[in-house]
């Protein structure tokens, strides 16, 4: 595959340089980068050929990678839309609903939407995917073996449950991150060091996210193999019931679901 990206920024990088871990050559990548700086980068890291120009940066590529900012994508593409003819157009552009996409493309039919998280930024990510109808299998897998070089991969069948994936995966880490500064400033509250409290927190999540992994229990199984009847845990988790802790998190996720949701339609007027 000859792979362009529009865009060279932080999630390019992470899948340019998964593409190239996995036996991709950096004469089948191209980047179209309009920073300087960006540009010098890219060349220093990865050896490749970095372009200001779409034209000459797309030119002999069967896939287009738009990783620009969403607010962006629209100036970045309409003005060149006639060159993306039959390419398979994959966008990570958080938000931006393929069918305006298409739109913005003169109808364009071959298009995917991905919704990485930050975690693919040291291939750890897991990116939510959608494809429009006319799509072929050959161009779904194109997009997974792509995509598969910074993390685990799942589809959708509706592209609105992409606002699900952002609220649950694309947001997921801040709510990680969220939960660790409380376990941190708990532990330095109980007496621990700072560094020890964020140490045990970490490895904590760390080591109980690999349990779940690798078991073939339910969630809830796991959680009440910890939690002794009387015990220690039992009490934690019960003051966290009474304080509504798992309510207060799904009403959060439906929040930024229906964020995301509006987001969409904002792009859509842009």
């Amino acid at each position: 595959m000859n792979i362009a990206f529009i865009g060279g920024g932080n999630m390019a990088g992470a899948m340019i340089g998964g593409l190239i871990r996995h036996g991709h050559t950096p004469s089948q990548i191209s980047v179209v980068e309009i920073d300087a700086q960006q540009q010098q980068r890219l060349v220093k890291e990865y050896g490749m050929t970095v372009t200001a120009s779409i034209a000459d940066g797309i030119r002999g590529s069967e896939i287009v990678v738009l990783a620009v900012k969403p607010q962006q994508l629209h100036a970045a593409v309409s003005e060149s839309a006639q060159l993306f003819q039959g390419k398979l157009v994959i966008s990570i552009a958080a938000g931006v609903r393929a069918d305006d996409l298409s739109q913005w493309l003169n109808r364009h039919e071959f298009i995917i939407r991905a919704m990485p998280n930050t975690p693919a930024l040291i291939g750890k990510g897991v990116t939510g995917l959608y494809a429009l109808p006319r799509v072929d299998t050959r161009q779904k897998e194109q997009a997974t073996r792509i995509l598969a070089g910074i993390g685990t991969i799942v589809w959708v069948d509706e592209e609105a449950q992409l606002d699900a994936v952002t609220a649950l995966s694309g947001c997921g880490p801040a709510y990680v991150f969220y939960f660790l500064e409380a376990m941190q400033q708990a532990g330095a509250e109980l007496g621990l060091t700072a560094d020890t409290a964020k140490q045990l927190a970490m490895q904590t999540f760390l080591g109980a996210t690999y349990l779940a992994v690798q078991s073939d229990d339910t969630l809830a199984t796991l959680r009440t193999r910890v939690t002794s009847k009387g015990g220690v845990t039992e009490q934690a988790l019960l003051s966290m019931e009474q304080s509504d802790i798992r309510g207060a998190f799904i009403r959060a996720m439906h929040i930024a679901n229906d964020r995301s949701r509006e987001m969409g339609e904002m792009f859509r007027h842009t």
